[in-house]
Parts: C-alpha cells; sequence; structure tokens
C-alpha cells in the first residue's frame, strides 16, 4: 500500500508566524477512526491550536485527506507523525524565527532567468571587452561583496522550471514543477492544492513595505507570478491576474496585457466579464503602456503604477537596440528592464517603511530556449545595467540588500572563437579553440555598454548542450529570434527549421533530446548568486535556493508570532 503523505514536505524551513495549509493525504480513503496525525508526540489539532478537517475520499478521490488552511507555529523543531494501520509516515520541519531589530531597509532581488556562468562571461566580453587574460571592467553583478553556489532542483525532479524555482525565492519552499505558491498534492482543481504564503502576502500583513515586481516576460509569467500567485498550473493566467489584484504590490510591470481585459474587449484573453484594468485603477493605480507614460507617472508624483508596455513578453534588449525586430515595430516605445528597475525605485524609495523589488530580466532563459545566444546575452548585460541602477541607489548607506541570482541554469558553454578568416567551408573549420580562440572583434561599445556590431568576422564559439534537430550558422540571427525547430509532416516529430539553416556555413545537428522538443532545455547545474548590503554576509558556499528566502526574511525580521 502506498504510504500517507504529508505537506509541508520533509526538512522544510518555515518562516515563523507565516501562513501555510497543513495536509495529510491517507491512500484507499481510509475512515478518520483509521488514522491519527501527531506533531511532537500531540494531536495536530493541539498543536496548531485550531481544529483540523477530515474528508474522506476527497474530491471522490480514493485517498482521505486531513486539513488546515492558514496554519501557524512558534519557532522550533517540529516532527510530524501520521499513521494509517501499520503505516508510518514521518517528516520534520524546522520554523525560524528571525532576529531584531531589522537590519535592512529594502531588499532588491534580481532573477536572470536561466542566466549561467556563460552568459556572465560573455555578457564581461561583450561589455567590458578583453585583453591578454583580462578583462577590461567587471560586471555590476560580479563586483558585490558576497558570493554562492545555489542549487535549483525541485522536489519532484533534478531539473526545475521556472515557476517552482521562483517560487522557492519567494516562499522559502520546494515544490514541483509548474508549480506556484503550493505543495503539489493529489487535488484536482489546480487551484486547491496545499498553499504556502508568499514574501509579498508576509509583507503585506506584518508592516507597511512597498512591493514592487518588475519583468520583460508577461507579468503572468512564472517569476514575476511567484510573488503572489498560488496554483499548480503556472499558465492559469487569467488567475494569476486577479491573485496580482488580490495582493496589489505597489508597482508592477512587464508585457501580457490580453489577461487584464475583459472578455468583450477585442485581443482579450479572458474567459470573463472582469475588467482589471479598470480595478487596477479604481484601487488608485496609474496605468502606463509606454514608456512614455511610465516616466509621466514617476514625474506625476505616482506611488502606484500598473506598466503593461506588450500585449506578450517585451522586447530583449538585442532588438530594441540593434536589431529593431520581435514586435518593435508594434510597440515602438517600449521600456527595458533597465527603465523599468529606475522608474520602480523612483516610485518605492519614497516610502518610510522601506521596499522589497524583485526584478526579472526573463528573457535570458528564453532566448537560451531559442537557441539564441547572442540575444540572451543582451538581455544578461542589461540585467548587468538594472543591477547599477541599484547599486546607485544604493550607495554607502548599508540599508539595501541586493541580491543577483538566476532561477536555473541553461546547459550553454563558450568553447572558442569563430573567425571568418580560418580557411575551410565548413563552420567547425571557422571553429577556433585552445591557442587558436582569437579574441572576438565585435564592434564599439555604445554609452550602455552594448556592442554596436556583433556580425563581425570573429564572434565567440557558443554552444547549447540540449537542442531538437537544428542547423547552427555560427552567426547571430537578425532577421527576428532563432526559432531551431518546427513540427515535421507527422505533426508530432520536430525537425530543423529550414528557415534557419541558410548560409554558407549552415551545419545541420542531429538532436538529442526527445522528438516532442522544439526548443533547448534547462540544467540542473548550480547558479552563481552575488551579493551586497545587510545580510549579504550569510551568502557563501553551496546553499539551496530556498536559503535567499530565509536570508530576505531575516533581513527584513519578518518573522514573528
Amino acid at each position: 500500500m502506498a504510504a500517507q503523505t504529508i505537506y509541508p514536505i520533509n526538512r522544510a524551513e518555515i518562516l515563523e508566524g507565516s501562513r501555510f495549509d497543513f495536509k495529510v493525504e491517507f491512500p484507499n480513503a481510509p475512515a478518520s477512526a483509521d488514522v491519527a496525525v501527531t506533531i511532537n508526540g500531540k494531536p495536530a489539532a493541539e498543536t496548531f491550536g485550531k481544529p483540523t478537517t477530515f474528508m474522506q475520499s476527497e474530491e471522490g478521490q480514493k485517498h482521505s485527506a486531513l486539513w488546515l488552511r492558514g496554519a501557524t507555529l512558534p519557532a522550533g523543531n517540529y516532527v510530524v507523525e501520521a499513521t494509517q494501520g501499520a503505516n508510518k509516515a514521518t517528516v520534520k520541519w524546522e520554523v525560524f524565527a528571525t532576529a531584531q531589530p531589522r537590519r535592512a531597509r529594502n531588499v532588491i532581488l534580481f532573477v536572470g532567468d536561466g542566466m549561467s556562468v556563460a552568459h556572465r562571461t560573455a555578457a564581461r566580453i561583450l561589455s567590458k571587452g578583453w585583453e591578454e587574460g583580462r578583462y577590461n571592467g567587471e560586471l555590476a553583478m560580479d563586483d558585490m561583496s558576497n558570493m554562492a553556489l545555489i542549487s535549483t532542483s525541485g522536489s519532484d525532479s533534478v531539473v526545475t522550471d521556472s515557476a517552482n524555482a521562483a517560487h522557492a525565492y519567494t516562499t522559502g519552499h520546494k515544490s514541483c514543477v509548474n508549480a506556484l505558491g503550493v505543495y503539489c498534492a493529489k487535488n484536482a482543481l489546480t487551484l486547491d492544492h496545499p498553499k504556502v504564503e508568499t514574501i509579498s502576502e508576509v509583507i503585506k500583513r506584518r508592516n507597511k513595505m512597498a512591493i514592487g515586481v518588475v519583468t520583460n516576460s508577461e507579468i503572468e509569467d512564472a517569476t514575476p507570478a511567484s510573488m503572489v500567485a498560488h496554483t499548480r498550473r503556472r499558465s492559469d493566467f487569467n488567475d494569476i491576474v486577479k491573485m496580482f489584484h488580490e495582493v496589489q504590490p505597489d508597482v508592477i510591470m512587464g508585457g501580457g496585457s490580453p489577461n487584464f481585459l475583459p472578455k468583450t474587449t477585442p485581443g482579450s484573453k479572458r474567459t470573463d466579464d472582469l475588467d482589471f484594468i479598470a480595478k487596477f485603477k479604481d484601487a488608485g493605480y496609474a496605468l502606463a503602456t509606454t514608456k512614455a507614460e511610465m516616466n509621466a507617472a514617476v514625474a506625476g508624483g505616482s506611488k502606484k503604477l500598473l506598466g503593461l508596455y506588450n500585449t506578450s513578453n517585451i522586447d530583449g534588449a538585442f532588438d530594441l537596440r540593434l536589431a529593431k525586430k520581435g514586435s518593435t515595430g508594434k510597440f515602438p516605445d517600449q521600456p527595458d528592464v533597465v527603465e523599468q528597475t529606475k522608474a520602480a525605485i523612483d516610485m518605492l524609495k519614497g516610502n518610510e517603511d522601506g521596499f522589497f523589488l524583485m526584478v526579472e530580466s526573463a528573457r535570458i532563459d528564453k532566448y537560451s530556449h531559442s537557441l539564441d545566444w547572442e540575444r540572451s546575452v543582451f538581455d544578461t548585460i542589461m540585467l548587468d545595467n538594472a543591477v547599477k541602477v541599484a547599486k546607485d541607489f544604493a550607495g554607502e548607506r548599508n540599508d539595501t540588500l541586493i541580491i543577483v541570482v538566476a532561477d536555473h541554469a541553461h546547459p550553454v558553454s563558450i568553447i572558442g572563437t569563430y573567425d571568418d578568416e580560418r580557411p575551410g567551408q565548413l563552420l567547425r573549420d571557422k571553429l577556433g579553440v585552445y591557442a587558436e580562440s582569437v579574441p572576438p572583434n565585435y564592434g564599439p561599445l555604445d554609452a550602455q555598454g552594448y556592442p554596436t556590431n556583433v556580425d563581425t568576422s570573429r564572434r565567440l564559439a557558443v554552444v547549447f548542450g540540449s537542442y531538437p534537430d537544428t542547423c547552427d550558422i555560427g552567426r547571430p540571427s537578425m532577421g527576428g529570434e532563432r526559432v531551431p525547430a518546427v513540427k515535421g509532416p507527422d505533426g508530432k516529430t520536430n525537425i530543423a527549421n529550414e528557415a534557419d539553416c541558410s548560409g554558407p556555413l549552415a551545419t545541420r545537428k542531429a538532436g538529442n533530446l526527445p522528438f516532442d522538443s522544439n526548443t533547448g532545455v534547462h540544467s540542473a547545474d548550480d547558479v552563481v548568486l552575488t551579493a551586497m548590503g545587510p545580510g549579504a554576509e550569510k551568502f557563501r558556499g553551496h546553499k539551496p535556493n530556498t536559503y535567499v528566502f530565509r536570508v530576505m526574511a531575516e533581513a527584513l525580521a519578518l518573522g514573528g508570532k
């Protein structure tokens, strides 16, 4: 017989006073008289000081469930035991307190989605230059006092996705692929799984800090949604918009406007008549759909802003600055992550109790999925410029904790350089490795540190370790984001995209992914975290991703009975 399952799971670290749903699932739908649940040897209800609810055949399924929604516990160590006949399941929790007084007035969490070591290295080469084995400058995210390696696996899989990876930072709990703010139980409905409180919700309950969420993805996407959402399915965009409205972060900026519009509005993606643009305006938010409107809201003294700058994802730095592709023709006045970060800080910094700001450079990941490394590295440079904005704000006051981290990695590496002057007709002929990896000759930098020409005679050779059947041309895709694979004649198997196979050096590559994959996938590699400010000294060595939440909660003294 399968064992009973307890949520939160074993080795959970829970912030003192934070709210979580307690659930135990028993297989084969036993009656309440046939099961028992104790915490530190006492009945669960006695430990929580609240009655639990028992459901036999929960939702008509073949299991029973014992529930307590919105549980809290004082600091301490807890052993939870659930027995069903001769079967016993045991988990251990640590409920941790946070010392007083509060050490950080502000916390700024930068998430480079999918940002791997190679992204940081390539960004440093492109934006700072390289000469005789040394870089000509450091990235803002490198020049920080503390560093750690962060492991990113979820509760169910070695390789995570962006949802439960970001959820670990914003809740301090592990969860499974596609989940946000919940543990993954047997519930049939995506919104009914056992919830854990997000850092935004803890802050809203415990103090008067302002909260900001900034991204260049759709605002409903995994990382920004992790600040407010509770769903087993990260694609529940309409519900996530509702959750943003319930939590009401003071500054919300990204793309994804169709899920805010009632279904009667052309272009809407909602299935109901709710108008969340109107709801946010009624709640005192200024609305910005362009960079000009965003800057006007800042200049006008707005303290609450809903910025929706694209119907989908905001274009990345490569297209905004260089190629002018993507949706730049349709949305010519989109702010980049740097401009959004500056606007958010300007709006939030006046709050007397400080602020918590999460900033995501989302398309590092999205461009890595499409094997478009130049675009992903331009967005890494963009993230670094946003980090500089935050460091300039923090100055010498030592009251702002700044953290820069990825939610997960991609299998990407720099293996040398391509040199058009090397003899041969194949792309591999142009590849110089070891002593032949002559430095690239990208065009001069603009004022923000982006190279003005990347389609040059010597370029970095950046390769991905996961890919479908595809082609590699060894040159930047100036005509738009790469589409590495498309559906084949059978409608199931993905094959190399012929439109991506042009050029004299185009090289066909047999994929190493399952045939239903059409893009690259994430890797389980550790990611680098750098940090500065009060609390940053706790980042050293190797830590699980949930530890990031703990450091932020301790710096802000969010724990308490």
